[in-house]
């Protein structure tokens, strides 16, 4: 039987003539590589590092240009924006309107805060009062969309106003004086409205509900600004006669003859630099 010559096991070749082929090989593919990152295209490279961010959750915003997004990644349902932006500044930066929206949010946010931190401090403020249980009755709050009122009524046989006259009776005054401390700690305005029950009779022709009643609101604005509430923490200062009643089945009853001190619920000013 003839020997088998060296080498055929290898398809007629060295072993060591293969292993020194598949490393040339290997070696080949490495400068190939070399020589393509040494010559980089950025706009692909763009395209690739703004697809990673977005597959790995990190892009929290994408701006567009056209149908297709410009910086290669696939396109949302709505058209966002026609100008070419580059992915760093649509990663870092937020939109105008995201900084309105933010700023606004944060303003409202801190809006709400004073308005319960006031609202809590006038009903502290009274409760604090000696006489609160007598006056209580006298005292009704609501809160609504435009603020927390602060209804100082009239009882049958007990007004909180002489009869017809602007002038406030003492305890009436010194209820009043209690209010100014926790309104003008708040940077909150506040509304004042008279108002007056149906059937008020005037003592002059040339002196009707209105009057009155804006009178009444005009004397509880003076009590307050002379405990010093600031006159900038004025929102207005009005007679409404009896068109609002408390009890509109009952526009008669007493209870509608009352003072009503509004804490504002505004919104927040825009800074200069976002008004339009």
């Amino acid at each position: 039987m003839a020997k088998k010559k060296r080498g055929d096991a290898h398809g007629g070749g060295h072993g060591w003539f293969v292993t020194f082929a598949d490393l040339m090989g290997l070696l080949l593919a490495f400068f190939v590589m070399l020589v393509a990152f040494s010559t980089m295209d950025n706009n692909k490279l763009k395209v690739v590092a703004g697809s990673m961010r977005d597959a790995f959750g990190v892009q929290s915003e994408s701006r567009y240009s056209g149908i297709v997004e410009s910086d290669g990644l696939p396109t949302r349902p709505k058209l966002k924006n026609a100008a070419h932006i580059s992915p760093e500044e649509t990663a870092r930066d937020p939109s105008p309107e995201q900084e309105e929206r933010q700023h606004t949010n944060g303003a409202r946010l801190k809006t709400d805060r004073q308005f319960a931190l006031a609202s809590a401090s006038l009903r502290q403020a009274l409760q604090d009062m000696p006489e609160m249980t007598e006056i209580s009755k006298h005292i009704m709050f609501e809160e609504t969309k435009q603020g927390l009122n602060l209804e100082i009524v009239d009882q049958d046989g007990r007004s909180m106003f002489a009869d017809g006259s602007k002038v406030p009776y003492d305890r009436t005054r010194r209820l009043i004086e209690k209010l100014a401390a926790p309104l003008k700690a708040t940077p909150l305005r506040v509304q004042i409205t008279g108002h007056t029950a149906a059937g008020f009779v005037p003592a002059r022709s040339d002196y009707g509900g209105f009057d009155l009643s804006a009178d009444r609101a005009n004397a509880v604005r003076q009590i307050l600004e002379r405990e010093g509430l600031p006159a900038s923490h004025i929102f207005a200062v009005s007679g409404k006669a009896d068109t609002q009643p408390l009890f509109p089945d009952d526009p008669s009853l007493s209870a509608n003859r009352r003072v009503t001190i509004t804490l504002m619920r505004e919104d927040p000013p825009l800074p200069p630099d976002l008004k339009p």
